[in-house]
């Protein structure tokens, strides 16, 4: 026998209706590297019509240096001062499909902002499935140490809590990219016929 919690969540959003709910607002993934972000925005994005914007590739654009070379030159402390205020930016200018660095969102203004200007959304994944993607890219700046599997425990245990914050959790798995689309399509679509949504 169904109950109240059995209820089917609301029907997902045609395309151009979940557009014109979300104003001027983006949808912000958010999550540890490997994760799925951009691979899963890029498809999140033409599937709604919306441009898709990689922060870290504007982080890049903006330094005239990769990431990896900003870490050595400038220190983390001064790349998150660049992402930050990168993001600042590309948050006045939605709606969009917007993947962030998987320390973007440990910035409690970054936060703040992306809270008000969009909807965030928490790309999930188990240690095993980020160490499997990771791995096939050598060049994170963060993992360049002798045991890159005890960093991203350490990560894990450091930003799940406050990863926790967001909007929206969608579960990254072992899976075509495809199912985690639509799993996004889903909440959001939900989250934005309800009284958080609407406000």
């Amino acid at each position: 026998m169904a109950t109240v919690d059995d209820k089917a969540p609301p029907a997902a959003l045609a395309p151009d209706a979940l557009r014109r709910s979300l104003g001027k607002r983006s949808i912000v993934l958010v999550g540890m590297m490997g994760a799925g972000k951009s691979t899963v925005g890029r498809r999140l994005a033409a599937r709604l019509g919306l441009p898709f914007i990689d922060a870290d590739n504007e982080i890049e654009a903006a330094a005239g240096m990769t990431i990896p070379e900003i870490f050595a030159a400038h220190g983390e402390a001064s790349f998150r001062d660049g992402e930050r205020r990168v993001i600042e930016r590309l948050l006045g200018e939605g709606p969009q499909v917007l993947a962030t660095g998987g320390g973007a969102y440990m910035n409690a203004e970054t936060r703040a902002r992306i809270a008000e200007a969009g909807i965030s959304v928490w790309l999930k994944a188990d240690l095993d499935v980020l160490i499997k993607r990771v791995r096939k890219r050598p060049n994170r700046p963060l993992l360049q140490t002798p045991d890159p599997e005890k960093t991203l425990r350490g990560l894990i245990d450091l930003r799940y809590p406050i990863y926790a914050e967001a909007a929206i959790t969608v579960i990254s798995r072992d899976a075509p990219h495809e199912a985690v689309v639509e799993d996004i399509i889903r909440r959001v679509s939900a989250f934005l016929q309800s009284p958080a949504g609407r406000a």
